[in-house]
């Protein structure tokens, strides 16, 4: 382990989150895997038909080990959000989220926790696509096109274009921001990850990525289908596009890009619409003078658009906020009874 990474662990406590459903055959084996890289470990059983809360709380002895048991399921995201609620009350000074079926190393969490703890970063997430050779062999091919496909989406969503793995569940955040996310409102599906990386944008908070190893198990599945979830997570990150756009532009502060935003978009939005109505309702060819009338709003808002994305891409958070933040607790709202057993 790395100087840097050593020097980051001996002045910060670590608390790991990890949502459990359906892994019973690989729970206790990540469990054994933690050695001394964290201080609490939080998993959390969301109601899964194979008791695997059960089986961690008869079986593992391990004082750091806590298990949290959702009285009804409540997804992926309403799993970590009960995990990241009790893992505060602990004052762990960063909150480390993980998956249970073996993707995620616990060898990497002091690679995530460092840049956080050197105060260089509010978040970081692990990214699996830094090396591609050992990315193409692990992970099956639809699970890479998706993988990508969800990636384009979420960087204009979250207005993190930096980060080329944004939907990856292996996260670290400081407790501070913790603290300030509306836990309440964040996604508790499969759409979490996106969802917690806008909100967590909307604090202006820093994030980065560090590289870690793509994993994945023959004998794991998926509890995602890609092409149920797909139009229900475009929909969404369309709509959080809307929103960052609307708080970040127009009611948050009103600037050249804003103009940019509204006069191109309504230049091209007039083209396409023209040219449109010309092409369907007529019979004749369009005159030079209907092509002109449809062209040259598109020819002139497309290079505001460009500008407007130009600036967007280059206001992305550069500076740690969590030393200005206050300590605020979560707001959490979830539904049925959730008990801790330590």
């Amino acid at each position: 382990m790395s100087r840097r990474v050593n020097q980051s662990r001996a002045n910060t406590s670590v608390a790991v989150v990890i949502p459990a459903h359906k892994v019973r055959d690989r729970i206790l084996d990540l469990l054994a895997r933690f050695d001394d890289y964290a201080d609490w470990i939080f998993v959390v059983d969301d109601c899964c038909p194979e008791q695997t809360g059960e089986l961690v709380q008869r079986t593992v002895v391990d004082p750091r080990v806590h298990v949290v048991f959702n009285e009804r399921n409540l997804g992926v995201g309403g799993a970590s959000a009960a995990g990241f609620r009790d893992a505060f009350e602990t004052g762990a000074d960063v909150i480390v989220k993980l998956d249970g079926d073996g993707q995620h190393c616990p060898e990497w969490v002091p690679e995530l926790v460092a840049p956080i703890a050197l105060g260089e970063a509010d978040m970081v997430k692990g990214n699996r696509f830094s090396n591609l050779n050992d990315c193409l062999r692990a992970m099956p091919l639809r699970r890479l096109v998706a993988n990508m496909a969800l990636s384009f989406l979420s960087k204009p969503t979250t207005g993190y274009w930096n980060l080329f793995d944004p939907a990856n569940g292996f996260l670290a955040i400081h407790r501070k921001v913790v603290g300030r996310l509306p836990w309440e409102i964040i996604d508790k599906g499969y759409f979490f990850e996106t969802d917690l990386l806008f909100h967590v944008n909307m604090l202006t908070a820093k994030v980065v990525e560090v590289p870690v190893e793509a994993i994945y198990p023959k004998e794991a599945t998926s509890g995602v289908s890609l092409w149920r979830e797909a139009i229900p997570f475009a929909l969404k990150c369309l709509r959080n596009l809307a929103k960052r756009v609307v708080f970040r532009y127009y009611l948050g502060g009103f600037g050249l890009p804003s103009i940019f935003l509204l006069l191109g978009s309504s230049s091209v939005l007039f083209g396409v619409l023209f040219g449109l109505w010309h092409w369907i309702g007529s019979q004749e060819p369009a005159t030079a003078g209907t092509v002109m009338l449809a062209g040259l709003p598109i020819l002139a808002g497309i290079p505001m658009l460009m500008e407007f994305l130009r600036h967007d891409v280059s206001r992305q958070p550069n500076q740690p906020v969590h030393p200005h933040l206050r300590g605020d607790g979560p707001r959490f709202k979830l539904p049925g009874k959730v008990n801790v057993v330590r």
